[in-house]
């Protein structure tokens, strides 16, 4: 098949399927990894018996999302290694089929041991196949306005798969009981006792992330590899790829910056975005829906709330992204385009979350299908807050490949994107939570203390992120290093 490059001012057939698959992979990375937000207080409350706002439930919330990141920053890097030694399509592949079996296996789960263990494997997969798909782009589309517009755009979709687990989880909460019983299948039997609750609205969540693999496994195989790693390897000049290299004192700088900016916007996300689900119980509108509802029907209540304000995130994130692809070829610096989000971000984490989450105000109702709708100043909030911080993740996948070489292209992206952002930036969710179980912390309800927390580690983040940008390598050419 031939190289995408070859069709010219406008994308033909292969380029276009090419940007269709890479869009559903980016969507997929995310709907995985955002669900753990709606799934995980309801499967700890479920397999655990532990309430929110407890020890125990903060502690479990904590590994939930640290320790399947620390498997995928650990694996994933292998992963971004691999990539350079066995090829991108390879490792694309077979990263897919990982976290398809894992994510709809995790729906069984009798025992947090086994959904922690599954949520390990889904994140090793998706860590591995972002990597991999960010240098396999990069590489098809070598033309820099073209590149920066393909990897932009296609980026913009994983604020989709954010949106997209949102709105499956509202469908699974509101038809849960409708739904086939889910129980344990004999081939799994070994793995733990008959299931509590065969229909439980967060299992039904995990189950749906096998839905988009599928197309994404049977056509992957058959699209080209990258042309210019194809080239090196067939003429024996493909070096082989080295952590050590990444800290020469030529690439040294580079690979200690992007990984803390990395690691500073996951921080954002996971330590303070992703915690809205517990933050919402303490709000007026919630509160006054549940008085008198028996404790099934508050926490459908509690959940349906979560899933509306998820979506409205998401679109703020999808919006963000799409600002990222217009102004990557149009701000020539890549500080300041970084700065773009980040100096507005300072901002609006203490006030979204110090403020708005625990004095949260009505600020109109749309009349929608016969029913109001009330949009509140949290809903403005969060908006903003997913726009400035779900942006920067699409800055990264367009910055990376233009400053790392071939050869270490996906060992380069990897480090920054698994060991600064999955491992170091998803440990804010366990930070977050921990400290919103201290005295010192405002607040006089756990949804209170959860959003108080966040107001502070969000502003920390984007505080150490803003100053640590002056030290962010600009790339030296448009076309990528060879």
């Amino acid at each position: 098949m031939n190289s995408p490059e070859a069709g010219g001012t406008r994308l033909n057939l292969t380029q276009w399927l090419i940007c269709f698959i890479a869009s559903i992979g980016f969507a997929f990375d995310i709907y995985e990894l955002l669900m753990g937000q709606f799934v995980f207080p309801p499967a700890i409350l479920e397999l655990t018996g532990a309430k929110p706002g407890s020890p125990e439930f903060a502690a479990w919330v904590g590994r939930l999302f640290y320790i399947p990141a620390l498997a995928g920053g650990v694996f994933g890097l292998l992963g971004g290694w691999l990539t350079d030694r066995l090829g991108r399509r390879r490792v694309l592949t077979w990263s897919i089929v990982v976290y398809a079996f894992s994510a709809f296996a995790a729906g069984f789960s009798s025992s947090m041991g086994m959904l922690l263990v599954l949520r390990c494997t889904t994140f090793v997969g998706v860590c591995v196949e972002f990597v991999a798909a960010v240098a396999w782009l990069a590489e098809l589309f070598n033309e820099p306005h073209r590149r920066e517009r393909v990897l932009g755009y296609t980026q913009a979709f994983s604020s989709v798969g954010g949106l997209l687990v949102a709105v499956a989880n509202g469908l699974a909460v509101k038809w849960a009981a409708s739904l086939p019983a889910i129980s344990m299948p004999d081939w799994l039997g070994f793995l733990g006792d008959a299931i509590k609750d065969p229909h439980a609205a967060w299992r039904y969540t995990l189950m749906s992330g096998l839905i988009p693999a599928i197309p994404l496994i049977v056509i992957r195989p058959f699209l080209p590899e990258s042309p210019a790693w194809a080239r090196k390897k067939a003429a024996g000049q493909l070096r082989r790829p080295s952590l050590a290299e990444l800290f020469t004192p030529e690439l040294r700088q580079t690979t200690l910056v992007t990984t803390l900016l990395f690691a500073c916007s996951y921080g954002a996300a996971f330590g303070a975005i992703q915690q809205v689900p517990q933050m919402v119980a303490g709000f007026p509108q919630v509160q006054a829906k549940v008085v008198g509802k028996p404790p099934p029907e508050q926490k459908k209540i509690q959940q349906a709330a979560a899933a509306n304000y998820g979506k409205v995130q998401e679109v703020g994130g999808l919006t963000g992204r799409c600002l990222l692809a217009i102004l990557a070829v149009r701000i020539v610096s890549r500080r300041l385009l970084l700065r773009v989000f980040q100096v507005p971000g300072l901002a609006l984490m203490p006030l979204v979350f110090g403020v708005l989450a625990v004095n949260n105000r009505t600020l109109f109702t749309l009349n929608l299908g016969g029913g109001g709708v009330e949009v509140t100043l949290f809903h403005l909030g969060i908006f903003l807050a997913g726009l400035v911080t779900v942006g920067q993740f699409s800055f990264w996948g367009n910055y990376l490949p233009r400053v790392y070489p071939v050869h270490l292209r996906g060992t380069g992206e990897s480090f920054a994107a698994n060991i600064g952002g999955r491992l170091i930036g998803t440990s804010f969710a366990w930070i977050t939570n921990q400290l919103a179980v201290l005295t010192f912390i405002p607040g006089h309800s756990p949804p209170a203390k959860m959003a108080s927390a966040a107001a502070l580690v969000g502003f920390l983040v984007y505080g150490v992120g803003l100053i640590a940008s002056r030290w962010l390598p600009e790339p030296k050419q448009e076309q990528l290093p060879d």
